[in-house]
């Protein structure tokens, strides 16, 4: 059924005026051989998690736990808090969401990096929060004071940060939490392959909250497993806000099994990854396209004409994620590091489009 111009238009009178502008979410996901635009872990599904999707089938005309508690406990184990400071989620920009809407009335400010992951952004648009933004200096690290200078409710750091993959100094992520007026965010949905964590900080702090996703490295992307570790009492707020059954009863078993089982493929498959991608970094430098320094499972590429070379990527079958007017970049293309033979692939196909274009 078509949605007439009235209809439209009675829909924006519905909507919060701060609201009416914010676009759908929207990415190029026609289907390529190979898909090198979002960042998910390239080798595969862990493999007992893949045996516990197949089991878990017999438990979906249930409720899954209140809170994905038996996850909770895991996830404490793993990155060495204690349960109570652990909140999951569907995804962690759902516990980012939560985050943002349990501490922060609209109007308030919520300030971040600029280039940075634009969903962080939206979210505290969605709530009402007005974007502060704070480019990253020429090493591509926070302006600690610019950030406090803000006076933003919220504050919002990601590293390795997305798009560029680099990371935040130690030294500029603690004077943030120790002077921001409000409550700090650090994504850190890439620290398995950055091998550095703020996680310590939030047992100092008391409005100092780490997201972490198993999206990334844990290869689970498809069933929106994230999570965040934090002091109690802000712990209960966020959960609170988030809601009832977030994780549904196929992730959690997922989850459970990839953290009880399959921790050294995870981390095997890290390490592959890290070692890809110094090899992409040189291959790409050669060809005189030197991507920023990363620490993420992707690199970014400043390159003329982005979009024009990422849609004949795709159509020689490989997909990226073009980048227009980045600040401090230009024109990128974002490129998901896995397996060799993909790589090959994707070198071969930027040589023959640039060949194609002189």
């Amino acid at each position: 059924m078509s949605v007439s111009a009235a209809d439209r238009e009675a829909a924006l009178e519905i909507a919060r005026p701060s609201y009416r502008d914010i676009p759908l979410y929207s990415v190029n996901q026609a289907p390529v051989a190979v898909d090198l635009s979002d960042n998910t872990n390239l080798w595969g599904v862990p493999p007992a998690a893949a045996r516990a999707i197949a089991d878990a089938a017999a438990t979906v005309t249930r409720y899954p736990a209140v809170y994905a508690s038996g996850l909770k406990a895991l996830l404490a184990e793993y990155v060495g808090v204690r349960a109570e400071a652990i909140v999951t989620g569907c995804g962690s920009d759902d516990v980012i969401d939560s985050a943002i809407r349990a501490v922060a009335e609209p109007g308030d400010r919520i300030a971040h990096p600029e280039p940075t992951f634009h969903m962080a952004v939206t979210f505290g648009r969605m709530n009402g929060l007005v974007p502060v933004a704070v480019p990253l200096d020429h090493s591509w690290d926070a302006d600690p004071e610019a950030f406090v200078a803000t006076g933003a409710r919220v504050i919002y750091l990601c590293t390795p940060n997305n798009p560029t993959g680099t990371v935040m100094s130690r030294a500029a992520i603690e004077y943030v939490v120790e002077h921001a007026p409000g409550l700090v965010i650090i994504d850190e949905a890439y620290a398995e392959y950055a091998g550095t964590t703020a996680m310590d900080l939030a047992a100092l702090s008391d409005r100092l909250l780490v997201t972490r996703t198993m999206s990334k490295a844990f290869g689970l992307a498809g069933l929106r497993i994230g999570y965040a570790t934090g002091a109690p009492t802000l712990i209960r707020e966020v959960e609170k806000s988030r809601g009832p059954y977030k994780v549904n009863v196929i992730a959690e078993r997922a989850a459970r099994a990839a953290l009880t089982d399959d921790l050294q493929w995870v981390r095997s498959r890290v390490d592959e990854a890290i070692a890809n991608r110094e090899r992409l970094a040189a291959e790409l430098m050669a060809m005189g396209m030197p991507p920023l320094p990363s620490a993420a499972n992707f690199l970014l590429v400043p390159t003329p004409r982005a979009a024009t070379l990422a849609q004949r990527l795709r159509e020689l079958g490989v997909g990226v994620r073009p980048y227009i007017g980045l600040l401090g970049v230009g024109e990128a293309l974002r490129v998901t590091v896995g397996p060799w033979a993909l790589m090959q692939t994707f070198l071969d196909a930027v040589r023959r489009a640039l060949a194609e274009a002189t």
